[in-house]
């Protein structure tokens, strides 16, 4: 009787030390991290009436930051993050006037913002390894400059002016909110490639005759999570 009883105590302790150790695989704990990388960003405003001409090209920032990643189940992982983000564009414009000699002003404008960004990103594991990715992201201008020229033709004669500014703060709006979709590849148990491409829903300035302009930014980088 007494070799009958410490059977099934041994047996019942080895399987509930199996079903611990099973339960503790299931459950991923809540990883950190940093990450880093380059933005190439644009806004999406292009314009063109015939006497006003202005096209926006892609300018080279960059972004950096921390992240939690929150298991959800196996798959699915909830993962927010905190950024210095670096946006902005390349702005060329050209304008024609016609007050007896006809006069053409060409501009070429750098337009940097920076913002602190805070993404929500909603994780799928394809495999292990390997994830994709999709959810809000909201910013919050911490400030930016504009720096550029102005070109003035006027009688084949030209005169070219040079500035630098800070942002006014009462031209653009402080909250920006976006869209992101991306994917990541953990090549080790720690470090990451990662891509994301972010679109714009809000408007950056608080006052835009009725062409709405917004960032977009595709970014790449490297993350390291802490495990």
């Amino acid at each position: 009787m007494k070799k009958l009883i410490l059977g099934l105590t041994i047996s019942l302790g080895s399987l509930a030390f199996a079903q611990e150790k099973t339960e503790a695989k299931s459950k991923s704990p809540i990883t950190f991290g940093v990450k880093g990388g380059m933005n190439i960003s644009t806004v999406s405003e292009v314009y063109d009436n015939g006497w006003m001409y202005s096209d926006q090209k892609a300018k080279i920032g960059f972004n950096a930051g921390v992240f939690a990643n929150i298991p959800i189940s196996e798959k699915f992982s909830l993962q927010p993050e905190i950024l210095y983000s670096g946006l902005g564009a390349k702005i060329e414009t050209s304008r024609m006037f016609d007050l007896g000699p006809m006069t053409k002003l060409e501009g070429k404008e750098t337009l940097s913002l920076s913002y602190l960004s805070v993404p929500v990103m909603f994780q799928y594991n394809i495999i292990p390894d390997l994830y994709v990715e999709a959810g809000p992201e909201f910013g919050f201008l911490l400030g930016g400059r504009s720096k550029g020229e102005w070109t003035d033709t006027t009688d084949n004669i030209k005169t070219t002016t040079s500035y630098s500014d800070k942002l006014s703060n009462g031209l653009f709006n402080k909250f920006n909110f976006g869209i992101g979709i991306g994917a990541g590849y953990y090549f080790t148990q720690n470090l990451a490639v990662t891509a994301r491409f972010t679109a714009g829903i809000t408007d950056i300035y608080k006052h835009d005759n009725g062409n709405a302009v917004r960032n977009n930014a595709f970014q790449v980088g490297l993350a390291y999570k802490f495990k």
